[in-house]
């Protein structure tokens, strides 16, 4: 029954190449599970526990979390990303959806065609680290949290993405609702965003991914540690080994530094965002390979 259902252009399966697959694929999915559970599980370890090598613990503990959530500073960088990524991107969808169905107009706009190569051109070309502080602080963004969000509020390669999605759209729906006297906004906000819930859901995560591990840029901007992001908490505290004592906060002085409890903290600055994707993956297909398929 199943070979009749087989198209006729499609080989028969070779239990040595399918069995050959299903090893190579399980050693991947080895490969990129086991530090992430790794973490996960030595996170709870107690304090007799976090020297050891293997995967589970032999003790059990919730005493990372306690001592991380005690000094308020994991929690204030939690509030601090989420608040980033959620307004920053948010921005960064409105910015990116209006610049690139501008972008579509190419034939209808004077000047439309050569707006375009200039998105192109920043995709080639950037200015630098230096330039970039420098106009960071002509604009008196610096120690504010509008340096982690202006500097970065649309990306060339979404634009496009998104832009192509929209020159796909057809174009029928657009005359008649010119025709029903429908101005472009209207026709925006109507027509164009509620058939692309699947490259908005997509282009929403790549913004809010890039938000939530904004490290680079908090590190060149952000000089007072009470507004700091989660992931520089996590790169002094974790990478560099400084200890939480020593981040401004009185009430953490007596606070040892184990590997579990930087495990802990490497968990809070993954698990959330990776709580959102299986919610979007649904639109990764359409989204992404719709958007890409011609320009």
């Amino acid at each position: 029954m199943a070979s009749s259902l087989r198209p006729a252009w499609v080989e028969r399966p070779n239990r040595v190449v399918t069995t050959l697959k299903g090893v190579l694929i399980g050693l991947i999915l080895l490969i990129m599970i086991y530090p992430l559970a790794y973490v996960i599980l030595n996170s709870f370890a107690g304090p007799e526990a976090t020297t050891t090598a293997g995967l589970v613990p032999s003790e059990w503990s919730l005493s990372s979390y306690t001592t991380i959530f005690k000094g308020g500073i994991v929690q204030r960088s939690l509030i601090v990303s989420i608040l980033i990524t959620l307004v920053g991107t948010a921005l960064s969808l409105a910015v990116t959806a209006t610049l690139a169905y501008a972008l579509t107009k190419t034939r209808q706009v004077p000047g439309i065609r050569l707006a375009l190569y200039l998105v192109l051109l920043t995709m080639i070309f950037s200015a630098g680290i230096i330039p970039n502080y420098l106009v960071v602080k002509a604009f008196g963004l610096l120690d504010s949290y509008w340096s982690l969000i202006i500097p970065v509020l649309a990306s060339a390669f979404n634009v496009v993405v998104m832009r192509n999605f929209f020159m796909q759209l057809p174009r029928e729906l657009f005359e008649a609702a010119r025709m029903d006297g429908a101005g472009e906004l209207s026709i925006f906000i109507k027509i164009v965003l509620p058939l692309s819930k699947a490259v908005l859901a997509v282009i929403g995560l790549f913004y809010a991914v890039s938000y939530w591990n904004s490290f680079f840029n908090a590190m060149l901007y952000l000089n007072d540690s009470s507004k700091w992001p989660i992931q520089l908490v996590l790169n002094s505290y974790v990478l560099q080994g400084a200890s939480m004592s020593s981040m401004n906060n009185p009430e953490m002085y007596n606070l040892p530094s184990s590997q579990s409890v930087q495990m802990a903290v490497v968990v809070m600055a993954t698990v959330p965002i990776l709580i959102v994707y299986p919610f979007l993956q649904k639109y990764f297909t359409k989204g992404v390979l719709t958007g890409a398929i011609k320009g």
